[in-house]
């Protein structure tokens, strides 16, 4: 097990579980957070498959922790708009990476999701391959009621799972999102009762690790760049794939 910053890391076999572990203040996510999750990408043992991620307690995460972030000093909002704006971007880039590690082609990402998901802790569970919702889950892109928007990673899934015109009301609204409402436009694979909510992943991480790993490889990478390419692309890229899971399964592959 590996931890740090109110978040740890246990790897079992093929499957890695991510917990943030704040409970106290409903997982509310830190830069030391951001930190410990980007060092976890690199800490993976080469055998997982699938990462589950989730929240200790009531609630998955209440988002950015304002008491650390309205504060003076480092990674406040006062030194970002102080800092000159190439510096600013670049650590904000850094936080990023906390969240878009979570899209590598070579595993499968589950958020498990109870309670508030909110702002940054919205964008975790958007930054997932997959989320499985209990039934108390309310989702919220809060970032403009702060006056800022979001910024790690959670605009551009947003809008390929619910479309732009949803997308734009959910965040300009900052509105709650509940679970049925989420399993209806898209941004829930299943919603399950609290109490469920355990099992039900444990049955999507099962059903995923039942696929051979390379084919489940190829497979993200096709379905996460089709939205970028056209048909006649798309058509040639499932070709090359199909070539190269021929030849593996022949034991002809590199």
């Amino acid at each position: 097990m590996t931890s740090g910053g109110g978040v740890r890391l246990e790897c079992d076999g093929p499957v890695a579980t991510v917990t943030l572990s704040r409970p106290d203040v409903l997982n509310a996510q830190t830069p030391e957070m951001w930190l410990a999750l980007s060092e976890f990408s690199r800490d993976l043992p080469g055998d997982v498959r699938v990462v589950v991620v989730r929240g200790e307690g009531r609630a998955f995460s209440a988002g950015l922790d304002l008491s650390v972030a309205m504060r003076e000093g480092v990674n406040s909002f006062t030194e970002f708009a102080r800092l000159p704006p190439e510096e600013s971007a670049d650590r904000i880039h850094g936080f990023q990476m906390a969240f878009t590690w979570l899209r590598r082609h070579d595993i499968v990402s589950i958020a498990a999701v109870q309670g508030h998901a909110i702002g940054a802790g919205f964008q975790l569970a958007l930054a997932c391959d997959m989320r499985v919702l209990a039934d108390d889950a309310q989702l919220s892109m809060a970032e403009v009621t702060l006056g800022l928007v979001p910024d790690l990673g959670g605009t551009k899934r947003l809008v390929e799972l619910i479309g732009y015109g949803r997308a734009l009301e959910v965040c300009a609204t900052a509105r709650r999102v509940g679970a049925a409402e989420a399993e209806r436009i898209g941004l829930a694979n299943v919603v399950v009762p609290r109490s469920d909510l355990d099992s039900a992943t444990a049955d999507l991480v099962a059903a995923v690790l039942a696929g051979p790993r390379n084919a489940v490889v190829e497979l993200k990478a096709l379905l996460t760049g089709a939205a970028d390419r056209s048909y006649q692309e798309q058509d040639r890229v499932e070709r090359e794939a199909q070539v190269r899971r021929f030849r593996d399964l022949a034991g002809l592959g590199e």
